[in-house]
């Protein structure tokens, strides 16, 4: 009897740790549905990171080009295999924006503000956001976004930055109604709190595992929370929404796990002094925050100074793809910035602000909207009188065409109206058919006084735009 009381109490105290050590486990994490490979994982980060070199201030300072690269690969190093895929093009790079956010592109490249080391105290709490920005490309959470858009626009993803809403004319608003987030922001960048949640916990591992105490990436959060009490919501909280009592069970985890040997950390100050240093970013880009929609993800809410001379379209053109709707070539000196609907392109000081509007003076539109009716002449009436709407003084100026847009049958329209820097402006519509039914318009818009100088290469993307839905 003595015996079996023995054993019993053996297996109970052996029942009891097992229990207790399954209880202080790591979480598992298990990546979502995608139905989207890895290799296109990478096509689009790469393309969303070249087109967000292109508009921020990316610091080119080889002290903290080497730092974050090396606390980049450390991390990195720290993930798990089975996530970490051979696939992935890992870069980390720091742009000049005063403001405490971090976001990650599909497939690997990582973009850090240096307001998020004005912010830190220390180098766990910068890993710690680089952390949770890895886990979002380990889990493919971008993709993963995508994979659960049914509307074909939402499936972009390609295109950096967000349109902040204006309109021909000059007056504020947008030419449809269009969101503040598109591409990289509204899908790439934008994550659900479960997915948020699945990226604290992966990160608070990998932190782990690196040497860092995931306590620290609790702490940065808290004072991001700071921060939105503030006159300025950050913009990692808009696109990084708290799951809830993320403090407390980022601290669970963190129980849960073993830490390594921390790292070395003395370079952390010199680099944050580096950081502290840097010149304040010019005018065009001071103004610019991150992808409601990278393509990105960022916001610029102006293109140099509008009332500036604008300088001529460049005989160079890049081409830039968004999704699986469209692509076109516009010149390599223009700017694209985008909506949840729409994509514009404009030259400096062809957008952003002037006596108190946002104005779009230079450039062109594509947008997809919803068509009112299957008969294109039909759709495209809708769609004009939602413009005039919102731009009361827009008039037509000429007889519409029938022409053709990537193959398709089109209509084309002119129209006028008062431009914000004078005298009139002249737009014109291009509108199609989507293969689902939405209407696919293109849209240009000039002063009269520049209409010789840009209707050449008005014309030079008119040609390029390629419709890539099924048809």
């Amino acid at each position: 009897m003595r015996n079996t009381r023995g054993r019993s109490a053996v297996v109970f105290i052996a029942l009891a740790l097992g229990l207790e050590c399954a209880l202080l486990a790591q979480t598992v994490i298990t990546p979502p549905k995608n139905k989207f490979t890895p290799e296109q994982d990478v096509e689009y980060g790469q393309q969303a990171a070249a087109e967000i070199r292109r508009q921020y201030p990316v610091i080119n300072d080889e002290a903290i080009s080497g730092y974050l690269t090396m606390l980049g690969g450390r991390l990195v190093a720290a993930a798990p295999p089975e996530l970490n895929l051979p696939q992935f093009r890992y870069s980390f790079t720091a742009l000049n924006v005063p403001q405490i956010n971090a976001f990650a592109l599909p497939g690997g490249p990582m973009f850090v503000y240096s307001g998020m080391f004005d912010a830190a105290d220390n180098e766990a709490e910068v890993a710690g956001v680089m952390a949770h920005e890895l886990s979002h490309v380990l889990l493919r959470h971008g993709t993963a976004n995508e994979t659960k858009a049914e509307n074909p626009w939402l499936q972009l993803g390609k295109v950096a930055g967000a349109v902040g809403g204006a309109m021909v004319g000059g007056a504020a608003g947008s030419a449809i109604a269009v969101g503040s987030e598109f591409g990289a922001g509204t899908m790439l960048l934008h994550y659900s709190r479960d997915y948020e949640k699945q990226a604290d916990l992966l990160g608070s591992q990998i932190m782990a595992r690196a040497g860092y105490d995931p306590r620290e990436l609790a702490h940065m959060f808290e004072k991001i929370e700071q921060q939105a009490k503030g006159s300025e919501n950050p913009q990692w909280l808009s696109d990084h929404p708290n799951p809830g009592n993320r403090t407390e069970y980022i601290n669970k985890e963190a129980d849960a796990l073993t830490i390594a040997t921390p790292p070395d950390m003395s370079q952390f100050q010199p680099i944050k002094a580096k950081f502290a240093a840097l010149p304040s970013p010019n005018a065009t880009r001071a103004s610019t925050r991150r992808p409601t929609s990278g393509n990105g993800a960022a916001t610029a809410t102006a293109v140099g100074t509008p009332g500036q001379p604008v300088p001529p379209p460049s005989s160079e053109f890049h081409t830039f793809r968004a999704g699986n709707v469209f692509e076109a070539s516009v010149p390599e000196n223009w700017t694209n910035l985008s909506g949840q609907n729409a994509v514009m392109s404009v030259p400096e000081n062809g957008y952003g602000p002037l006596n108190g509007k946002t104005v779009f003076t230079h450039g062109v539109e594509f947008g997809v909207t919803k068509a009112a009716s299957r008969d294109l002449r039909e759709a495209t009436r809708s769609f004009l009188l939602s413009i005039s709407r919102s731009n009361p003084d827009v008039r037509t100026a000429g007889d519409q065409k029938d022409v053709s847009l990537s193959q398709r049958g089109a209509l084309w329209t002119p129209l006028t109206n008062p431009s914000a820097l004078g005298g009139h402006e002249r737009v014109t519509v291009t509108t199609t058919f989507l293969s689902d039914g939405s209407l696919f318009y293109f849209m240009t818009v000039a002063p009269e006084s520049d209409t010789d100088a840009f209707e050449p290469t008005f014309q030079k993307i008119f040609a390029s735009v390629r419709l890539m839905d099924s048809k």
